[in-house]
């Protein structure tokens, strides 16, 4: 009987367990955009979680990073025209336009490619699943100081309607 006590009592303790970092993080795995919440997460302060950031650095390297750069900053020359007649890609550091656009928009032209906006980027929609292009994101904000972040956190805001 004290045994069943003990049991009973160690169950109910568990039953109050409200998630530990990484199954909060685990339940982040394989989100969609549309489930994006903009509450600052813990370990980053921001809509994403490492883990989040972890998963899109690897797919980042694998399908970002010949063109943008291993740290998202891309060529010195971005702003200049190639020999083609095609801007080269911009940095996705903080430092370029990519932090003027909604988390829907960075969505768009990873599915779509870029050149549905004139660019020349290749469509990923085909390769990378909506959760994969979200950690994509994920992995190249996290090079945005925190001044660039609260600026399109702001515009992000605005984009769905929300008030800051």
């Amino acid at each position: 009987m004290k045994k069943l006590g003990i049991l009973i009592a160690t169950l109910s303790l568990l039953g109050c367990n409200t998630g530990s970092e990484s199954e909060v993080e685990g339940a982040e795995a394989g989100l969609a955009l549309t489930d994006v919440t903009l509450e600052g997460k813990a370990g980053t302060g921001r809509w994403y979680t490492r883990a989040q950031v972890e998963r899109g650095r690897e797919t980042f390297e694998e399908y970002c990073a010949a063109c943008h750069g291993a740290n998202a900053e891309a060529t010195p020359n971005w702003r200049t025209l190639d020999a083609n007649g095609n801007y080269p890609p911009p940095p996705l550091n903080g430092t370029a336009h990519a932090w003027h656009h909604p988390l829907a928009v960075l969505s768009m032209v990873i599915e779509e490619g870029g050149e549905p906006l004139g660019g020349v980027m290749p469509a990923w929609g085909d390769t990378l699943s909506e959760a994969e292009i979200v950690e994509v994101i994920a992995s190249f904000q996290r090079y945005w100081p925190d001044e660039i972040y609260q600026l399109w956190l702001e515009r992000e805001r605005a984009s769905r309607g929300l008030t800051p």
